[in-house]
Order: structure tokens, then C-alpha cells, then sequence
């Protein structure tokens, strides 16, 4: 079985149990009233990603693994109270803040009247509800509060209606898709009302002549690719399981297929969005290319929810590729590996996969699968075109390979065989889990222009190696992007100093060399303090009118993205 859905079955099993135990420690009662419907949970996932119970996905678990269990969280009316009355601004220069602090206001009862007559029994303010949305599944940052009502609209109609309340009560509102984000995008430091999209999912319209196709934002890409299949096509974009197109759109994602087929930015041809006030607003047609006015799609792609709610979405298709070779190479250090990334692309191959794995995180994948990979760096590739064509590739990139010490050069074109490479690929961040249990994981995402990839990977490794902490490396080495899974015990505040310092090292570096803090995971909380130093203060400034103009109430995903000390 597959180690995500030995950690998805894991984590449901263990969220039972939370839940229980969470009631028992929150008695106090909701002042709202608890107005919690059945059937708005009904086809849902409810998987609690806390590390700490990593070790039951790979055998057993100690009574130390459920320590977090016995936790005490505050409820609304705790965390309100304790709150700092003058607001923490988190994500300002400097800032290392674990636990994201926001000024709490009591939703009215009003506009939970109105919600409950716009929604039905589509909305809840059970407490596990909102602690389980107010908590990011695959991130370590937490804030102090969580959301005060959970809704799930049906429709465009009913977002717009949502919002349209929440702005007359200045409430507010963070959307909410598959939560795999890492950097803190579905918290809610200021309470409110989270908008989860998960039942707006139909694919709405195929044009399989046009290779376009318009979605709702609950879709997931994997659930979409399924569909697709039948009809020889597929959306090119693969970031972690789970993640839903709105989700993608929120973070301007991309993922290891990005060194091909481009980002999220360069895949969506044009979206439906209801701004704060509960205008609904379409950014374009469908028209491959348009010099019609300000470029509307690109602002919203990459705003993390912070200028409206994303309803719909028309999205670039492409052919599924005729035939496929993944190759697998091995080097002496990771400065190799990413010099062959970088002649490969230099040469003009048209690579569609070029993955740089280090020797930490093959010992992890060889851990958590059972395999015997040779632990060193690690370059994967795939190569895709006619047969032939792939198999031309794939020779001239073992020559590059034998000529910066790359050996065991080994290629797969059976089916089954090269599913078994990418899905180890892809449970990578999982495979850190399973070798740190109770750690959590801090996940840099630095990119560079493509010809400082090996010099910032070299010089990183180094300092990485140096660490006390389990630090594991893997790149979208065809375009500059590298992550690096930090682990750290996040009850021992050495062990997140040491985590953030390794972080700020590598941000910095990046920067200096004409990068970014973040290829394709967003800024959410976890990267505001960077945005000065990467844009200046002009930029931000220019963001903050637009986010001012749009959002006059701050109501939007309010805390994330634009550094609170920007002011203009």
C-alpha cells in the first residue's frame, strides 16, 4: 500500500480518537451555539497530518507518539482572551513568530442568522470543525485563534451572497480548499468565517477540440486528470496529493511538470472570482491570447485569497504524451547533479521532469518503501515524445551525466516501473516524517535563475550537513526551484532557531543571487518577512492600494501575504 494512504488511514483512525479527547478538554460551550450539520461533512476528508503520528503509517507507535493528543488548545473564548490587546504583527521584518497572534472580535449573531438562511445545513460552528480547518494539515505553523464558522456554498450564487454579508459586517473570511498548503494560508488569527469549496467540484464544460476545460475550485488535479484520461488529455500541473485547482490558483503552484508545461500562471486561461463585496467578476474569455486590458487572471493567480474567492476556472489542457522514459542517474555530490540539470536544459532537450533528490532523502525513501537505492545524489528525469525521440533524449543525457561523474545511469519505459519512481517521488515529504517521528517538517522553496542552482544547492548542502537537525534536499532542478525538508521537534525552540536559521540562510542566499523565498508554495504567513528585502518597498506598496481598492475592509484572508508594517 502506498505510504500516503497508510498516513491518510493513519491519521483518520488517530482523528477519531483527537476528537474525542478534544471535546473532553474543551467543555465550554460555543457562544453561537453549536448550529453543526451532518450533512455538510458528508463526502469530505477529515485527515489530521500532525506529525506525531507518522510511526503508525510504518509500524508501531509507542505511547510517546500520541503526546500531542493530551494538548490543551484553547477554545474561541480561551484564545480571545489571552490574546495580546495591541495584536502581534507576524511576518514583519525579522519576524520568527511560531504561533501567528491576531485581534479577535466576536462574530455577530446576526451574520450567522444570515449565513444559516443563505446556507441551510451547509455550516457549523462545532468546535472539532473549526479546530480541524483552522489547523494547515501539512504545516507547522499555528495561530492562535481558528475560525468561529465553517461554511460550504454549492454555488457561485451563494459565495457571493457569503461574502457580500461578511463584508457589510466587516467579518473575516479565509478560503479553504484541500489545505495541503505549507505556509499557513488557511489560518484564521483574527476568527471569522472560513469558506471551504470542497462541494463545488463539477467539471462544468470540456472542449476537447479547444483543449480547455472550465472546473469549479473544489477539483482536485488528480480527481480531474482522472476524468480527462478517456479522452487522451491531461492538466500538467502536479503538486502534492490532494491539492484542488482553486488551491493551485490561490498559490500560483506549479510542481515537478513546470520545467515543461510552465506554472499554474501560465496554465489557466481565465477564472471566475467574487470580490469582497460580492461583485462576481470573469478575468477573461477563452481566447488562447488577448491584448484586451488589464491582465485580471494574472493578478488573482497567486493573491492566496486575499482579493476574493475563486469560482470557477477555465484551465490549459495538453495531449497525454505518446511515449514516456524516466531515467535515474547517480552522482558524487550534489554540485554534479545540478550541473548535468543545467546542460541538459542548456542543451535543448526538451526535458519534461528533472528531479535533483540528495542522499538523505534516498535513505528516507528507502526506509519508508523498502528499497535498496543506492544513497547518493540522485537525479530523476523523463523524457516524452514518440519512441524514438525519448530514446535519443535519454542517450544524450547520459553522455552529459558520464561527463560531471554520473554513474548507474538506468532508464524505465513499463508502465508499472515508472509509476513505482514517481509515486516514491512524490511521497517524499512523507518519507522525512516517517524518518523523524514526532518532528515537523519546515520546507524551504527557494528558486534561482538556473545557472546559480548549483552554486546555492552546493553551498546550502554544506551548512545543512553541518546540522544537527535531519535535513533532506530535493529540487525541480530544471528550473532553478529547490526544497529542503527541515525536521525539528517543534516542543524544543533550539531545534525551530536552528530550522529558521537554516531557512533565513537559504532565503537570503537565494536573494543574492537574484532569486525568490518561494518558487511555487506562496507566502502566506510563513515568508511575509521576506517580501521587503526580495520586491522593496515600493512594490509592496503598490500590492497593499491593490488589495485596499479590491478590499477596503480587510475581510479577505486578512494577515497573509502583504507585510503588516507596509503602509503607504
Amino acid at each position: 500500500m502506498a505510504l500516503a494512504s497508510l498516513f491518510a488511514r493513519s491519521r483518520r483512525t488517530a482523528s477519531t480518537f483527537f476528537l474525542r479527547s478534544s471535546r473532553q478538554l474543551h467543555s465550554t460551550p460555543n457562544k453561537n451555539g453549536d448550529v453543526s450539520s451532518i450533512s455538510a461533512q458528508k463526502g469530505r476528508r477529515r485527515i489530521w497530518w500532525s506529525s506525531s503520528l507518522v510511526p503508525l503509517a510504518i509500524g508501531a507507535a509507542s505511547a510517546a507518539s500520541f503526546a500531542i493528543l493530551s494538548q490543551s488548545y484553547p477554545s474561541i473564548s480561551q484564545s480571545s482572551s489571552a490574546l495580546d490587546s495591541k495584536g502581534v504583527k507576524v511576518g514583519g521584518k525579522g519576524s520568527t513568530e511560531l504561533v501567528v497572534k491576531g485581534e479577535y472580535k466576536e462574530v455577530p449573531k446576526e451574520l450567522v442568522a444570515e449565513l444559516k438562511t443563505i446556507l441551510q445545513d451547509n455550516l457549523t460552528t462545532d468546535y472539532d470543525e473549526r479546530y480541524f480547518h483552522g489547523k494547515p494539515q501539512n504545516s507547522f505553523h499555528k495561530s492562535v485563534n481558528i475560525p468561529d464558522v465553517v461554511v460550504f456554498p454549492r454555488s457561485e450564487e451563494e459565495v457571493s451572497k457569503i461574502l457580500k454579508s461578511c463584508n457589510k459586517y466587516k467579518v473575516p473570511i479565509v478560503p479553504y480548499g484541500g489545505a495541503t498548503s505549507i505556509e499557513g494560508h488557511t489560518l484564521a488569527p483574527k476568527g471569522g468565517v472560513c469558506i471551504d469549496m470542497s462541494l463545488m467540484k463539477r467539471v462544468k464544460a470540456l472542449h476537447v477540440e479547444d483543449m480547455d476545460v472550465v472546473v469549479e475550485p473544489g477539483i482536485g488535479w488528480q480527481e480531474l486528470n482522472e476524468q480527462l484520461e478517456q479522452y487522451g488529455l491531461f492538466f500538467p500541473l502536479d503538486p502534492g496529493p490532494g491539492a484542488t485547482i482553486g488551491g493551485m490558483c490561490a498559490t500560483r503552484c506549479s510542481g515537478s511538470l513546470a520545467v515543461r508545461y510552465g506554472t499554474m500562471r501560465d496554465n489557466v486561461i481565465s477564472l471566475k472570482v467574487v470580490l469582497p463585496n460580492g461583485d462576481v467578476v470573469k478575468t477573461a474569455s477563452r481566447a488562447r491570447k488577448s491584448a484586451a486590458g488589464y491582465d485580471l487572471t494574472r493578478l488573482i493567480i497567486g493573491s492566496e485569497g486575499t482579493l476574493g474567492v475563486i469560482t470557477e476556472v477555465t484551465l490549459r489542457l495538453q495531449k497525454i504524451p505518446q511515449h514516456s522514459v524516466v531515467a535515474v542517474c547517480n552522482f558524487l555530490t550534489v554540485k554534479d547533479a545540478a550541473d548535468v540539470a543545467i546542460a541538459t536544459m542548456m542543451s535543448g532537450i526538451q526535458v519534461s521532469r528533472v528531479e535533483l533528490l540528495d542522499e538523505v532523502l534516498i535513505r528516507a525513501l528507502n526506509m519508508a518503501n523498502g528499497k535498496n537505492l543506492k544513497e547518493v545524489p540522485t537525479l530523476m528525469f523523463e523524457f516524452i515524445g514518440t519512441e524514438a525521440y525519448a530514446r535519443e533524449q535519454t542517450q544524450i543525457v547520459q553522455e552529459i551525466a558520464s561527463k560531471h561523474n554520473g554513474s548507474d545511469f538506468v532508464f524505465a519505459e513499463e508502465s508499472e516501473a515508472k509509476k513505482e519512481l514517481w509515486k516514491m517521488r512524490k511521497e517524499a515529504l512523507w518519507a522525512c516524517y516517517a524518518m523523524a517521528p514526532g518532528h515537523e517538517a519546515m520546507t524551504t522553496d527557494v528558486c534561482v535563475p538556473l545557472s546559480h542552482l548549483g552554486e546555492l544547492i552546493s553551498r546550502s548542502k554544506k551548512e545543512l550537513d553541518a546540522s544537527p537537525l535531519l535535513c533532506a534536499v530535493i529540487a525541480h532542478a530544471g528550473d532553478g526551484n529547490f526544497h529542503t525538508c527541515i525536521m525539528f521537534d517543534p516542543n524544543n525552540e533550539e531545534q525551530r532557531k536552528e530550522a529558521e536559521r537554516l531557512n533565513n540562510l537559504m532565503v537570503h542566499s537565494a536573494l543574492s543571487m537574484d532569486g525568490t523565498c518561494t518558487g511555487e508554495h506562496g507566502v502566506g504567513t510563513g515568508k511575509m518577512k521576506y517580501l521587503e528585502k526580495e520586491h522593496g518597498i515600493e512594490a509592496l506598496q503598490t500590492m497593499k492600494k491593490i488589495k485596499k481598492a479590491l478590499d477596503p475592509n480587510d475581510i479577505m484572508n486578512p494577515a497573509k501575504l502583504i507585510p503588516p508594517h507596509v503602509c503607504y
